[in-house]
């Protein structure tokens, strides 16, 4: 039975393709491309725009998809999110002109622009502020101060607000790349079998970039204590060295976690140290 998939445009498509191959399935065309073929599964492809995505896999014209959380709830979109795939992490923030006083702007009827209406429309509610609130199009920054007093916009770095004479005063919510189904598909189980094998699949790929196999030698005296250092997924594997009284130890280690562990595992007494990329971890 035959899936349907739809990955967003732009510069989210490059991460999905690259998630996709390292499960194994093969993506043949590109962002300009709006219909490309998975090769390697039953998996039909056509690409949107982001802000699309939920709507329509809520709406069940697709299976499966991959938005940002932030237009999922923006669309109030009623969708099973599957997995937070953690691509392209930002902030919705509230942002006012640099030189302005955020005390005194919320004792003001505020006007407000943003392209994500129904969360701008929450949050303002909960903050208690008299407010207008303008649909932006694009290009939000712009409008301060001498069209709107506030932005809720998105950022990753803050440069563009920055940029333009803004600053941030609130976080609003965060949002990243979630892998979402639509909900009455998974209870058809052919399809829900064919969407927990891929995100089994899916997990492995993401575990797997998280860690990093540590192997490295190590004589008996010292075996411990090199064993007591190793944050292992469960426990590190020890085995003896043929011929000889010294220890092999293999671990699955979180990447961030290295560059301290490294001279920590030496000064223990670990030898011959090799560091392996890990393409899944199940």
């Amino acid at each position: 039975m035959t899936l349907k998939m739809v990955v967003p445009k732009g510069k989210l498509f490059n991460k999905v393709e690259d998630l996709l191959s390292e499960i194994g399935l093969t993506l043949v065309g590109d962002s300009r491309n709006y219909r490309p073929t998975l090769y390697g599964c039953d998996i039909e492809v056509k690409l949107l725009k982001s802000q699309n995505i939920p709507e329509m896999v809520a709406l069940g014209q697709h299976d499966i998809g991959f938005a940002g959380m932030d237009w999922i709830i923006e669309q109030e979109a009623d969708v099973e999110v599957l997995m937070d795939l953690g691509f392209n992490p930002v902030r919705l923030v509230s942002c006012i002109p640099e030189e302005w006083d955020w005390d005194e702007v919320k004792q003001r009827n505020i006007i407000v622009a943003s392209e994500y209406k129904k969360i701008a429309n929450d949050y303002l509610t909960r903050l208690g502020v008299p407010f207008k609130l303008l649909r932006a199009y694009g290009a939000t920054e712009v409008f301060p101060p001498e069209d709107a007093d506030m932005i809720i916009d998105n950022t990753s770095t803050g440069s563009t607000i920055r940029a333009n004479r803004l600053k941030i005063v609130d976080t609003v919510i965060e949002s990243s790349t979630q892998f979402i189904a639509n909900k009455e598909i998974l209870k058809n189980p052919e399809k829900k079998k064919q969407i927990d094998d891929l995100l089994l699949l899916m997990r492995g790929v993401m575990n797997g970039r998280k860690r990093v196999l540590l192997e490295m030698n190590c004589n008996k005296d010292n075996v411990q204590k090199v064993v007591d250092l190793l944050p292992a997924m469960r426990s590190p594997t020890v085995s003896e060295l043929y011929n000889s009284d010294g220890f092999a130890i293999k671990a699955a280690i979180e990447r961030k976690l290295i560059k301290d562990l490294l001279p920590q595992l030496i000064a223990a007494g670990a030898t011959d140290i090799l560091e392996t990329p890990i393409r899944k971890a199940l």
